[in-house]
């Protein structure tokens, strides 16, 4: 009788088993990384909520943190529990990475994007199309040689 109990209880503890190492224990281990990720907001970084609002911390307090809205600037304050994540800074230079790819990929990579005021932003476009006819400048001098040679030819 005893050895029929231990047969029937057997799948029983090994299902809590193989639960523990499959679902609680991944969870734990996540909270923990989500509450490290909390305690770890400086000022300066930039977060979304888990409502949804993205902003700027401003300040930080021990339970909360003022953070920074919008185009108009607004502050306002929220809980640490609420932050869903950090999101990157977009200042930060973005880590090479080692591939089999021409030069311009790599200075693409290296120089991101800056945000620029709208004057400035007519200014880099006028200069690309400046420099535009100077490189259909370039590729003519290639194909003018055989054009000469044409010319000279019929003369």
């Amino acid at each position: 009788m005893n050895g029929n109990m231990l047969a029937t209880l057997l799948p029983l503890v090994l299902l809590l088993v193989v639960m523990y190492f499959l679902l609680i224990r991944p969870q734990k281990k996540r909270e923990k990384q989500v509450n490290q990720m909390r305690s770890n907001v400086r000022v300066g970084d930039e977060i979304i909520t888990i409502g949804g609002i993205c902003g700027k911390v401003v300040k930080t307090k021990e339970e909360s943190l003022v953070i920074q809205v919008g185009a108009d600037k607004v502050k306002f304050e929220v809980m640490r529990w609420s932050i869903s994540k950090v999101v990157e800074n977009a200042n930060a230079k973005p880590t090479k990475k080692v591939s089999v790819s021409s030069e311009e990929e790599t200075e693409e990579e290296e120089a991101p994007k800056k945000a620029m005021p709208r004057r400035l932003k007519k200014k880099a476009a006028e200069e690309e199309k400046a420099e535009e006819p100077e490189t259909a400048e370039e590729a003519a001098p290639e194909q003018e040689p055989a054009e000469e040679a044409a010319a000279e030819e019929e003369k």
